[in-house]
């Protein structure tokens, strides 16, 4: 793993994490195919593991929700899930 990021979670470096305090994000490593397109779009929210698999960093919460969504709207293999507080699926829909 890359020493330049910090992983949001330690114990689950693909999520499920809470996000801006209501939000949870989460990547489905068996569909990630390691594109990174969500890290061209959002490299405060994700980053490439030794795996080829994105993993969540620290700085997720200093993104827009909106850029969180576009990377996530990116991935050619729709691996990256949002939901709200309560449970609702923001992305994909």
């Amino acid at each position: 793993m890359d020493d330049q990021y910090q992983l949001k979670d330690e114990k689950n470096p693909s999520g499920p994490v809470i996000v801006k305090g209501k939000y949870k994000v989460w990547v489905d490593r068996n569909i990630c195919i390691g594109a990174a397109t969500c890290v061209a779009v959002s490299p405060k929210s994700f980053q490439m593991d030794n795996e080829a698999k994105a993993v969540i960093v620290r700085t997720i919460d200093e993104e827009e929700l909106d850029n969180i969504i576009e990377a996530a709207k990116a991935c050619p293999v729709a691996a990256i899930f949002i939901e709200d507080e309560n449970g609702n699926r923001v992305f994909p829909k």
